[in-house]
């Protein structure tokens, strides 16, 4: 299953943290929620982190800029998926 992107990674949590709100899950299931969250939590994180590390290496390079691509595993493709 291909990962999602930050857009849908960050719907989905929202999505978990209204039904934890809702207060009609049993306990497995907020339980099996809560460690949904807390995963796309992570995940979301680290892939802002990735981005702010990316616009402070171009704004050091400033003018002179080069399209160098950067090595990450957390990149995402064009159409958006990684």
């Amino acid at each position: 299953m291909p990962k999602l992107t930050f857009e849908k990674q960050l719907s989905r949590l929202e999505e978990v943290v209204n039904k934890l709100e809702a207060e009609n899950c049993d306990l497995d299931a907020s339980v099996k929620l809560f460690e949904e969250g807390i995963t796309l939590s992570k995940e979301l994180s680290q892939k802002l982190e990735t981005v702010k590390f990316k616009v402070q290496e171009l704004k050091k390079k400033g003018s002179q800029f080069m399209a160098t691509p950067f090595d990450t595993e957390l990149a995402e493709d064009a159409n958006g998926e990684e």
